[in-house]
């Protein structure tokens, strides 16, 4: 398989809105590519694009090797996890946490369906790789905003996917509880048999070395599209953020800070 996603002039269309504007953008296997971008930027939309949910106003999408189109989406579906705030909002909440992590081997919204032994044996073993297993028999809603992300995640591994979307999965953590999940985060991706990684946020500091790709997105367009080594520059996100921005690179980290006073900045609110 040359591309895991390969999407080609993609535009989206809703109403009078133009949503996306010709996107082209390829990643390969074992790439993991973090997708940057503000609130309205098209992120979502791109990747509802990606699983299928919606269609193209034009252009031709390919993921893992199967041309939109020319594939039974629900089947493919079942080879890319998607980890989202929305998803975490819909589960049962008196669910135990393994219970949670089970039910994606059957990609519903609590257990209608008897897992087995082996069922049973992997979801305990996604637990200790997400470094959760503590949450056993622990009631979903009782766990920490952290603490469902990582269950989110090993719900995810649970059917074995090729392609993992990580959205916005630090959002709403605080700075000790976001550090322990990219921390579980990159031992995942070291894994051996660890999925294609798609990180997506607005916060450059989030971006592990791990992700050496990156994706900025900007009103529905590629701004620029890379190695993170030559996306996330000081000019390049100077120009992305129409605003003058200082880099700092801390442990291959990059963190972004605004060069205008704080007068100029409350000046622009």
């Amino acid at each position: 398989m040359k591309y895991m996603i390969d999407l080609q002039n993609i535009t989206y269309r809703r109403e009078q809105n133009e949503l996306l504007r010709g996107i082209d953008w390829q990643v390969r296997p074992r790439e993991h590519w973090a997708i940057l971008g503000l609130n309205g930027s098209g992120k979502t939309t791109m990747l509802n694009i990606v699983n299928g949910y919606i269609w193209p106003t034009t252009g031709k999408v390919s993921v893992l090797g199967h041309a939109y189109g020319e594939v039974d989406l629900r089947e493919l579906r079942m080879s890319i996890g998607w980890v989202s705030l929305s998803l975490q909002e819909k589960l049962y909440p008196t669910d135990k946490a393994e219970q949670i992590v089970v039910s994606g081997k059957y990609a519903t919204i609590g257990l209608y369906e008897k897992p087995d032994e082996q069922d049973w044996e992997r979801a305990m073993q996604l637990m200790e790789q997400m470094r959760c297993m503590h949450l056993k028999g622990r009631q979903y809603q009782t766990c920490s905003q952290g603490e469902k992300q990582k269950l989110l995640i090993a719900r995810a591994l649970m059917s074995s996917p090729k392609l993992l979307i990580l959205d916005e999965p630090c959002n709403g953590l605080d700075l000790f509880s976001r550090e322990a999940l990219l921390e579980a985060i990159d031992q995942l991706a070291q894994s051996p048999d660890a999925p294609t990684l798609l990180y997506v946020t607005h916060h450059t500091e989030e971006i592990l070395p791990i992700f050496q790709h990156a994706l900025l997105l900007r009103r529905g367009e590629v701004f620029a599209s890379g190695r993170v080594s030559e996306v996330l520059t000081e000019p390049s996100l100077s120009s992305f953020f129409e605003s003058p921005v200082e880099v700092l690179n801390r442990e291959d980290r990059i963190w972004v800070l605004p060069k205008q006073t704080r007068h100029e900045l409350l000046a622009r609110k």
